[in-house]
C-alpha cells in the first residue's frame, strides 16, 4: 500500500503527485496541514523527523526527501519508465535532479514566502515571531528568521529570481534538443523542475520565461497538457487560490 503525506500547495508534494499520476499508482491521499503545523506533531515527527512534506509510506516504510521518493517509485514501479534506459544518459539525467534540487528547489521558496506565506504572520510583532519560528520546522527555522515578518529583504529576493533565471537559460539550452529536457523522453529531471516554473506562473512572474525563453514556455505548455498535470494540481493547489499575491514593490 501507498500512503502520501502531502500538501497540495508544497511544491515538492507536487513532484511526488506527477510521478504517482504518471505511473497510475493507486494511492491513500494523507493530507497535511502545514498552516496548524500537523508537519510538526510528534506522529508525523516520527515518520519524518525533517519536519517537512512529502513523506511515502510504502507498505509501512517511510521514505523521505520528494526527489528521493520520485526515484524509489520509478525503481519500485518501472513502468512507465521516468529514467533512461542508458547509463551515461542517466547519470545525465542524475545530474540535472542536483542542480535542480540545490538550486531552482531552493530558490522558489523566498519568493513563494515573500510574496505569498509571510502574510501568515502580519499579526505577529518581532517578539512573538521570534516566538513562533523557534519551534517551526526542524529544518527551516534560520530561513524563517531571515525573513521575519515582512518577507525577505530585496536583495535576497533578487538573488532567487537570479538564480531561478540561470535555471531557465540552461533549459532553453536544453530544450533547443526537446522536447524535453533529456530529448524525447520525459523523465524525472522535468518533474523536479515542474513545481518551481509553476510557481512562478502562481506568482505572476510568467514575463521571467515569456520574455526571453520561449522553448521554456512551450515546454510549460507541453507540461500542463498531459493528463497526469491536471490531477497534480487539483482545485487549491495554487497560492494565489487561497491568499493575496504581494507585488514585488520594486519590480
Amino acid at each position: 500500500m501507498l500512503e502520501l503525506y502531502h500538501a497540495l500547495t508544497s511544491t515538492c508534494s507536487q513532484k511526488v503527485r506527477i510521478v504517482l499520476f504518471e505511473k497510475n499508482l493507486q494511492w491513500v491521499d494523507r493530507s497535511v496541514n502545514l498552516a496548524a503545523n500537523e508537519h510538526l506533531t510528534p506522529a508525523y515527527l516520527a515518520l519524518n523527523p525533517n519536519g517537512v512534506v512529502p513523506t511515502l509510506v510504502h507498505d509501512g516504510h517511510a521514505i523521505v526527501d520528494s526527489s528521493v521518493i520520485c526515484e524509489y517509485l520509478d525503481e519500485v514501479f518501472p513502468t512507465p519508465s521516468l529514467t533512461p534506459a542508458d547509463p551515461v544518459r542517466r547519470a545525465e539525467m542524475r545530474a540535472w535532479m542536483r542542480f535542480l534540487e540545490e538550486v531552482p528547489t531552493a530558490a522558489i521558496r523566498v519568493p513563494s514566502f515573500h510574496m505569498a506565506l509571510a502574510r501568515r504572520f502580519e499579526s505577529l510583532d518581532a517578539d512573538g515571531f521570534q516566538t513562533k519560528v523557534a519551534d517551526i520546522r526542524p529544518l527551516r527555522k534560520h530561513f524563517y528568521r531571515r525573513m521575519g515578518t515582512e518577507g525577505f529583504k530585496q536583495q535576497e529576493v533578487e538573488e532567487s529570481l537570479d538564480e531561478l533565471e540561470r535555471t531557465m537559460e540552461r533549459m532553453e539550452t536544453a530544450l533547443a534538443k526537446g522536447p524535453w529536457l533529456m530529448g524525447a523522453d520525459f523523465t524525472l529531471a522535468d518533474v523536479v523542475v515542474m513545481p518551481s516554473i509553476d510557481r512562478l506562473a502562481d506568482l505572476g512572474l510568467a514575463k521571467m520565461w515569456e520574455e526571453g525563453y520561449p522553448r521554456v514556455g512551450d515546454w510549460y505548455a507541453r507540461l500542463q497538457a498531459r493528463p497526469a498535470f491536471a490531477k497534480t494540481y487539483p482545485k487549491g493547489s495554487r497560492l494565489s487560490e487561497g491568499m493575496k499575491i504581494r507585488p514585488l514593490a520594486w519590480a
